[in-house]
């Protein structure tokens, strides 16, 4: 069963591996982040948000299950242009209670496949521009406290030490296995073959 894992999970740093095939498990997947998500109230989630070190995101800016017209999935996405520059706050559903003010470019080209394997193209800006770059940035392990200055990193230590101590009074309960063994599973997930290749264009069983 898939759950959100929240910092300094291992996942949240590792470097995701492309997708190759999108086949029945790949949905099941992305439908049931798509509950967790809205059961979270959020608007995007990465697959390393609950430890699937693949490359796809998903998106619903409304964050209404109603409206499922407005899921956006994207898969092995790549941010071909960015334009301009704009400093607004975000959160993250790996750290619940944080916010803080992030740069990003206000206007991207991203190029994806959607769930039906096609390529596509989007031009984004706004809201849809910086959660398109913030969920790209969990599948290259990068995270939005990344990109904070010192002032702002200052104020956001005390709630990220919170949020470790939670995650390491999870695992000292036994709810999660230690670092090295959650890695191990990440270094492990897809290994059969047609799961997950290095490269090249998603293809359908």
């Amino acid at each position: 069963m898939l759950k959100i894992v929240t910092y300094p999970h291992p996942a949240l740093r590792y470097a995701s591996r492309p997708v190759l095939r999108i086949d029945q498990t790949l949905r099941d997947q992305i439908r049931s982040m798509f509950d967790l998500m809205y059961e979270a109230r959020g608007i995007g989630l990465a697959a390393n948000q609950v430890a699937l070190p693949q490359q796809f995101f998903i998106l619903n800016l409304t964050a209404d299950p109603k409206q499922r017209d407005q899921e956006q999935v994207f898969i092995n996405p790549e941010i071909l242009k960015r334009h301009s520059s704009t400093l607004e706050e975000e959160g993250c559903l790996s750290f619940p209670g944080l916010y803080a003010p992030v740069p990003r470019a206000k206007r991207i080209r991203v190029r994806y496949y959607d769930l039906e394997g096609q390529e596509r193209t989007l031009d984004a800006e706004e809201l849809l521009s910086r959660a398109i770059q913030h969920e790209a940035d969990h599948l290259i392990g990068r995270l939005f406290i990344d990109y904070l200055g010192p002032e702002a990193l200052r104020a956001a230590a005390p709630r990220i030490r919170e949020i470790e101590s939670t995650f390491r009074a999870a695992q000292a309960r036994g709810e999660f296995p230690a670092d090295a063994e959650l890695t191990r599973a990440l270094d492990d997930y897809g290994r059969e073959p047609g799961r997950v290749a290095a490269s090249g264009p998603v293809g359908s069983p």
